[in-house]
């Protein structure tokens, strides 16, 4: 007899609400600056601070910490108009997200809002993906005021903090998995908060559509699926 496979369940894809509270931050060399400068607030050497760090690096998780603290609203760059400069520096302190990814900013209106910001006191945190230099930006006075602000960068993250944030991954969406699991993940995927995030979520709906538990083997497999695994991992599915 034909043995049959086993029938795949249909994986759906269901928003996770992530954790931005400032007991789920995890912090290691590669962040404990950016956090430091976080929790120094109220006592910023100035008005603006510009938060850098590549996708997925934990910039809004820390943004998300500011803004309980400091009861400040949060705004896309590309969100930022004229019209609403008034109004958003009226409100007391802001958060500027993802400047760097703000394709239709209105830079005239950045430039307003920092110089109103300034002027009134108005904290402000600016998030970007890189540093100043490399976003593009056009208008020379918006350019220097943001090279003038205090920077501080997260960096990729570090093996220990890597591991920390696939077994932080895995809790938030309630799987049980071993610590080798985590460990062989950590070994091949690149050095990035995003790329875990996505193995992550691509082993869940893998495991959930199979019926089966997440394993090594399957994780190994996943990875190979993705493109992350290299040539030797195939023996380790034996």
């Amino acid at each position: 007899m034909r043995e049959t496979a086993p029938p795949r369940q249909l994986a759906f894809d269901l928003p996770l609400d992530p954790r931005f509270g400032r007991e789920d931050f995890l912090v290691s060399p590669a962040n404990e600056a950016a956090y430091g400068q976080i929790e120094s607030w109220p006592d910023w050497p100035d008005t603006v601070l510009l938060l850098t760090g590549p996708p997925g690096s934990g910039k809004s998780h820390l943004a998300s910490i500011w803004a309980s603290r400091a009861q400040a609203w949060t705004v896309s760059a590309d969100d930022v108009a004229e019209a609403r400069v008034p109004h958003l520096v009226g409100h007391g302190a802001l958060v500027i997200e993802d400047i760097d990814r703000a394709g239709s900013r209105d830079e005239a209106a950045l430039f307003h809002l920092l110089n109103l910001a300034r002027e009134r006191r108005c904290p402000v945190l600016v998030t970007s993906a890189a540093r100043v230099d490399a976003i593009g930006i056009g208008t020379a006075d918006l350019r220097s005021r943001l090279r003038l602000a205090p920077q501080v960068a997260i960096l990729p993250p570090d093996d220990a903090l890597l591991r920390a944030v696939l077994v932080k991954l895995f809790v938030d969406r309630q799987l049980v998995v071993d610590l080798r699991v985590v460990d062989a993940l950590a070994l091949r995927i690149d050095r990035s908060l995003a790329r875990a995030r996505e193995v992550v979520s691509e082993l869940d709906r893998d495991a959930l559509s199979r019926g089966r538990r997440i394993t090594r083997p399957l994780a190994i497999a996943v990875l190979q699926r993705l493109g992350l695994a290299g040539e030797g991992a195939c023996a380790e599915l034996d």
